[in-house]
């Protein structure tokens, strides 16, 4: 059935979050943060990278996200922070001015659209010569990672291979990434592999409590809830430990410079 970017009973499950320092210490090694005075995230979700940015001192920062809904819940989660400021619109058409970022975020975007070449032309778009591109998401290869007590996001497919099928068919390949970047004229292009830190739990039983309300997981909007009781069962019995489960998930990065 997939998620309901739309519905407002869903406007909160990707804000309760907080983005870790694994990916903060990252993104500091690929961008130079200190000379960004403005700054963009595309599809910001809930809100928690738009935080993130702001505390590693970006001065200016806007989200955009083609929801409504989501930009409600986003609006809440960063409403102590003065300079971040929203704006609804997509990735192919986001409003926003010509050459006016040195720095542009999307992060656990791209698997949602298809036409990757208009999305990064969007990018190259807005950016000021020079500015860096930062996308973050899962290829094929990374969905595929065995799951154990970390990486419990590959006991779902093991689980259920019928969402294996439906995650690799939606992810892009690193090769198709890179070639879509050098068509649209981006240059120094990186790829770099990241186990980034999603969550710690103190107990099993939060995590339980996590899989069950689909909390930030898209992909399990593709179960109905029968499954899903199926799939949190199966979880219990998978996971070793039962207190202080640091869930890592794998991700591939890709550094583009205008």
């Amino acid at each position: 059935m997939g998620i309901d970017f739309h519905n407002k009973g869903n406007q909160t499950s990707y804000t309760t979050r907080h983005a870790d320092n694994s990916w903060m210490e990252t993104l500091k090694e690929l961008v130079p943060i200190t000379n960004i005075s403005k700054a963009a995230d595309i599809g910001c979700g809930g809100g928690i990278y738009l935080k993130a940015l702001a505390d590693m001192g970006i001065p200016s920062v806007i989200g955009v996200d083609f929801s409504e809904a989501m930009l409600v819940g986003a609006k809440e989660n960063c409403k102590d922070y003065h300079n971040i400021t929203f704006k609804q619109g997509n990735a192919l058409d986001t409003g926003l001015e010509n050459d006016s970022f040195q720095f542009l975020l999307e992060r656990a975007l791209i698997h949602h659209i298809q036409d990757l070449k208009t999305c990064f032309q969007e990018a190259y778009r807005i950016l000021e010569d020079k500015g860096v591109y930062i996308i973050q998401d899962r290829t094929p290869e990374d969905c595929l990672v065995k799951g154990d007590d970390c990486h419990i996001r590959g006991y779902f497919f093991e689980c259920f291979p019928k969402l294996k099928e439906q995650e690799i068919k939606r992810r892009h390949s690193s090769d198709r990434v890179v070639e879509t970047l050098k068509e649209i004229g981006f240059s120094e292009i990186q790829e770099v592999k990241l186990w980034e830190t999603r969550e710690v739990y103190e107990q099993k039983e939060q995590l339980l409590k996590d899989l069950k309300e689909r909390t930030g997981r898209s992909i399990l909007h593709e179960l109905d809830d029968e499954e899903l009781n199926a799939l949190v069962t199966y979880m219990d019995q998978s996971i070793s430990i039962e207190s202080t489960i640091v869930e890592k998930d794998r991700w591939t990065i890709w550094k583009a410079v205008k």
